[in-house]
């Protein structure tokens, strides 16, 4: 059996559970990792209220720099101070960071390996009415294929500010994603989480398919479990918030304690969690994989619900996932 890292409760199920922003959550972490870290800094790209480092500026203006609306600039200019002693994170949406700026994002940061932070706000579909050249849906698959790269993508309000603070103190280039839209809260303060670990947290007592996902798409994979154990079908659920460097161990044990799995992310199939996790089943441990993903499609300007329906991201298209591969399975 694998270890379980976090059990959950009830709570994850209550209509009542708090509802967060996971942008909401870098604010809060990057002020707190201040009072105790002079050499924190944060720089944006005329997006401070956006992705709420407003409040950092207001409380240190003399380490918050704004540069304008110049996101090459931006981590540029990090990647400088980064090179003198200083922990710079960068805020933007991810389709300008890393999308516009990856080029120096890979030279001057991740080339050179200093620890600047890329904060790629609005990922996913949460841009929302903006339309779909506002939603960043590749922007896992462009960063954990830079060499140096931490990859992240927390699964709600309390996770992110945990990736924020641990991200200050792993002397590493890092990339964490957030989203506009607001998110259930279902772990907590005292919830585990490190980089690179996978966290298990929900686990059947004979699981018939592993289910791993990241971001948003955790919480929806735990009401989809939910429903399939009515349904007499056993699941393990893992949160893999670590796109890179990925849990090896966690994702093949899974494999071979259910022998199919199914991965679920808001981002292109191609290249994000699902390709992530099928290199490591391929090279170790083969068996039938489904992934829930956007299939080689932009978005479009629509509410975030809508768009999460349309492209199939909800429990619904989990479970269907989840029957498809067990059909495979026992083939």
């Amino acid at each position: 059996m694998i270890p379980k890292e976090q059990k959950l409760t009830k709570k994850v199920f209550q209509k009542g559970i708090d509802m967060k922003s996971t942008r909401d959550a870098v604010g809060e972490a990057l002020i707190e990792a201040a009072r105790t870290n002079d050499r924190v800094v944060v720089l944006t790209a005329d997006l401070k209220e956006s992705t709420r480092v407003k409040g950092f500026s207001e409380e240190y203006p003399e380490r918050f720099i704004e540069v304008g609306v110049a996101e090459q600039t931006l981590a540029s200019v990090a990647s400088g101070m980064a090179n003198y002693g200083k922990i710079p994170f960068i805020t933007s949406f991810a389709i300008f960071s890393p999308g516009r700026n990856w080029e120096q994002i890979r030279t001057t940061i991740a080339l050179n390996d200093v620890p600047v932070k890329i904060i790629g706000a609005h990922a996913g579909f949460s841009a929302g009415l903006d339309g779909g050249n506002h939603q960043c849906l590749e922007d896992l698959a462009i960063m954990r294929a830079m060499p140096n790269m931490i990859v992240v993508a927390p699964a709600d309000f309390e996770e992110t500010k945990k990736a924020v603070l641990e991200a200050v103190k792993n002397r590493k280039p890092t990339y964490i994603r957030v989203q506009r839209e607001v998110q259930p809260i279902f772990t907590s303060a005292k919830s585990p989480f490190k980089i690179g670990r996978a966290e298990v947290v929900w686990e059947d007592k004979n699981p018939q398919v592993a289910i791993i996902a990241c971001g948003a798409q955790v919480y929806e994979s735990l009401l989809a479990a939910k429903d399939l154990e009515k349904k007499g079908i056993e699941c393990l659920v893992i949160n893999c918030h670590t796109i890179k460097p990925i849990d090896e161990r966690v994702i093949i044990r899974s494999a071979k304690t259910t022998g199919a799995v199914v991965t679920v992310e808001e981002h292109q199939q191609n290249g994000g969690l699902g390709s992530a996790v099928s290199e490591v089943l391929a090279k170790n441990f083969p068996v039938p994989i489904e992934m829930v993903a956007v299939k080689d499609s932009f978005g479009e300007s629509g509410k975030y619900e809508e768009l999460i329906k349309k492209h199939g991201l909800r429990k619904e298209n989990i479970i269907e996932a989840v029957k498809e591969v067990l059909k495979r399975k026992n083939i």
